[in-house]
């Protein structure tokens, strides 16, 4: 078959645009040819994969979405595919890959009236709207269950249309035979000491991802623990803001910020702690990760991943609604207990090798290729 994806961005280090690759490259093992509709394109491109970027320009993206649309729906008219796969919300997809959570939820329950006046409001609305609706009859593929409800009180749409998918954490991001080599390797590369704690923080989109919390948190220390606990921060994001904010906070040169990388893998295992108090999250891929490769995890409940972490009992979950005492206590509490972290990190390794939490892209695939539903 012919199958065609379209995602607004795609570059190598977020967590939708990780999915879509692995999702595409298994239906392309499965001897199915990849076309991709996209606005930006970062990084390489798979062989085999026609990449299409469009040629618009607008001043606001909601109005360059639309100019996306329009100039994808002329390209599929003159070349048809056999499935349009989108991983970002918008009308004429056969299947959507919902990695974000519902729209129209926060617009009613965040935002006041005013808002829902804008264009801003009425083009997602729309576009969410065409994918979900009663009428439509677009497959959904779920990762997070906390969401479900939320479409169907808002466009009652057919349960049956719902695909609730296993976690797709790459194996790679499992503990190697070398862990212990790779982790003295990176302390020694960042200067970390024998007696130093290592916190990271990874994911772009620094607000959502709660560095402000965690940059309190690390502030909040104990004097000779917060002297030396270290914090890495990693993603694709503008860090002017937390710089000068770690600034204001006295925290110098214990912070440091680093853009996008491909060896997190490297990260994980040399850090002592993932810090993760997410304003908002779907998911939470990066908890997985750090998980399987025997990291302990400090969370906000409101991740779509966090249960996981209580399951395994790899770390500790904030309550909700987020109280910055709580997670100030969570950290000092979890940076003075190494046997407990210790503990965690086995539980962690021991969950991954039972609990299915790779198999994402297979189920997907599954989805994707099935014959259409009358």
């Amino acid at each position: 078959m012919q199958l065609a994806f379209v995602l607004y961005k795609y570059f190598p280090f977020g967590g939708l645009q990780r999915d879509f690759m692995r999702i595409a490259l298994e239906c392309q093992r499965r001897g199915h040819q990849i076309r991709v509709y996209t606005l930006i394109w970062e990084g390489d491109i798979p062989p085999g994969f026609e990449v299409l970027v469009a040629p618009v320009k607008a001043l606001f993206n909601h109005r360059r979405n639309e100019k996306l649309s329009a100039w994808m729906a002329a390209d599929l008219a003159k070349r048809p595919v056999d499935r349009l796969i989108g991983f970002n919300k918008m009308p004429g997809l056969d299947v959507y890959y919902a990695a974000d959570g519902c729209f129209e939820d926060k617009a009613q329950t965040l935002r006041g009236n005013l808002y829902r006046r804008w264009g801003r409001y009425r083009h997602f609305a729309d576009y969410e709207r065409a994918v979900f609706a009663r009428a439509s009859k677009t497959q959904v593929l779920m990762i997070s269950e906390v969401q479900q409800p939320l479409f169907v009180k808002h466009y009652g749409t057919p349960a049956e249309r719902f695909h609730l998918l296993p976690p797709g954490i790459s194996q790679d991001r499992r503990a190697p035979a070398d862990a212990e080599a790779i982790r003295a390797g990176l302390r020694q590369e960042f200067d970390v000491g024998a007696d130093e704690l290592l916190l990271v923080q990874i994911g772009s989109g620094f607000k959502t991802k709660g560095v402000d919390r965690s940059l309190k948190a690390l502030a909040a220390l104990p004097g000779d623990l917060r002297k030396r606990t270290r914090l890495l921060v990693i993603g694709q994001d503008d860090p002017k803001v937390f710089q000068l904010q770690s600034a204001a906070l006295g925290l110098g040169e214990q912070v440091q910020f680093l853009k996008g990388r491909s060896d997190i893998p490297r990260f994980l295992l040399g850090a002592d702690l993932l810090i993760h108090p997410a304003y908002n999250e779907n998911t939470g891929t990066v908890l997985l990760e750090a998980l399987v490769a025997g990291l302990p995890v400090l969370v906000s409940k409101v991740c779509g991943y966090a249960h996981y972490i209580e399951e395994a009992d790899c770390g500790l979950v904030l309550d909700e609604p987020f109280v910055q005492a709580q997670l100030d206590d969570y950290l000092a509490r979890m940076l003075q207990a190494p046997d407990r972290r210790a503990a965690w990190s086995r539980n962690g390794l021991a969950f991954a090798d039972s609990a299915d939490l790779y198999s994402m892209p297979q189920h997907a695939a599954d989805v994707i290729l099935a014959e259409p539903r009358p």
